[in-house]
């Protein structure tokens, strides 16, 4: 058994100026940005969201701008391989996460859980 749930957004940008970035969808979304480790930040800067809820992160990248979502989960192999079944394709797995693609052509990612009280609390148990 494994548990998963939804993690948060990853506000992918194509910018040379991720900072200035960070800076609207923070203010757009009432958070504060906190900057990451610099072996993250250059590509990653996280938005606090004062509740805990989500997981929120813009993240510069080479191509078109969008929106993807995470699911955490406390085993990814598990994970992708439930999400395979339901008909997502897995894309590319990158260090501890896994790329995918919906059946209608999204992308998002599969990330492991940090083991939050919140994902204890809230995630979906799976067999």
């Amino acid at each position: 058994m494994h548990k998963s749930k939804l993690a948060g957004f990853i506000i992918d940008c194509r910018t040379d100026d991720l900072g200035a970035a960070a800076d609207f969808w923070a203010a757009a979304l009432g958070m504060q940005v906190k900057h990451l480790p610099a072996e993250e930040g250059e590509k990653y800067i996280e938005l606090v969201d004062k509740r805990e809820d989500l997981h929120i992160e813009v993240q510069s990248v080479p191509h078109e701008s969008r929106v993807h979502l995470d699911i955490e989960s406390d085993d990814v192999e598990a994970e992708v391989r439930r999400l395979e079944a339901l008909g997502a394709k897995a894309i590319k797995r990158i260090h501890t996460w896994c790329v995918m693609e919906a059946p209608t052509g999204q992308r998002f990612c599969v990330v492991r859980s940090k083991g939050s009280p919140a994902f204890g609390k809230r995630a979906n148990a799976w067999k």
